[in-house]
C-alpha cells in the first residue's frame, strides 16, 4: 500500500467521514412514487443504472422512512428525473409529514396505479424484481416496463447538500449551476 501523497492522513471509514466524502459525489434527483392508500413518494439521489440486458435499475430507501412500508409492498414504481427547474418538487417530496401530493404538485393516475408526476425530464414504470436489506436501507431492483422523455432539458443534481445543474456551453455542457 502506497502512503498517501497530499498533507490530509487517512481517516477511519466511519459514518461521518464517509458522508463527508459522499458529498463530492454529484447525482442526479429522481422522486420514486408507488401507489397505496395513500400514495407515497420520496425524493432519491441513489438512483442509478444496473445493467441494460436485461434492464435493471436501483434505489435506496431508508427502513425507517414513512414511505418504506408501501414501497416494501408494491408491484410497480415510478421514477422520476427531475428537471432543473424543479428543485421546489424534489424539496416537498423530501419533506416529511405532509401531503406531498397536494397542490401545487401535479400529478395523474398512471399504469398499474402509480403517480405519475407532471412535467419532469423523464419517468419510468418500473416492476419491483426484489428488495435487500442492507444496514439501514433496502436496495429496490426494478424492471422499467414503460420509459416516457418528452423532452431534451438539464437534470437537476445534488452536490455537497444543495440542488444544482449543468448549463449549455458552446461544446455541449459546461459547469455547474447553482439552483
Amino acid at each position: 500500500m502506497t502512503p498517501p501523497t497530499d498533507d490530509q492522513p487517512p481517516l477511519d471509514a466511519e459514518t461521518d467521514e464517509i458522508r463527508t466524502l459522499l458529498r463530492h459525489q454529484a447525482s442526479t434527483v429522481t422522486v420514486v412514487t408507488a401507489p397505496g392508500t395513500p400514495a407515497v413518494g420520496f425524493t432519491a439521489t441513489s438512483f442509478t443504472s444496473v445493467s441494460l440486458s436485461p434492464p435493471v435499475v436501483s434505489f435506496c430507501l431508508h427502513l425507517g422512512s414513512s414511505s418504506w412500508p408501501t414501497v416494501a409492498a408494491a408491484r410497480h414504481v415510478g421514477v422520476h428525473l427531475l428537471a432543473h427547474h424543479q428543485q421546489e418538487l424534489a424539496r416537498t417530496f423530501a419533506t416529511s409529514g405532509i401531503d406531498r401530493f397536494a397542490a401545487p404538485t401535479r400529478w395523474q393516475v398512471g399504469p398499474e396505479g402509480v403517480p405519475i408526476l407532471d412535467d419532469t425530464l423523464a419517468w419510468l414504470l418500473c416492476r419491483v424484481i426484489d428488495r435487500v436489506t442492507v444496514g439501514s436501507h433496502a436496495i429496490v431492483l426494478a424492471e422499467p416496463e414503460l420509459v416516457h422523455s418528452p423532452a431534451a432539458g438539464s437534470p437537476l443534481l445534488y452536490h455537497r447538500g444543495r440542488y444544482t445543474g449543468l448549463v449549455p456551453g458552446s461544446d455541449g455542457w459546461a459547469g455547474p449551476v447553482a439552483a
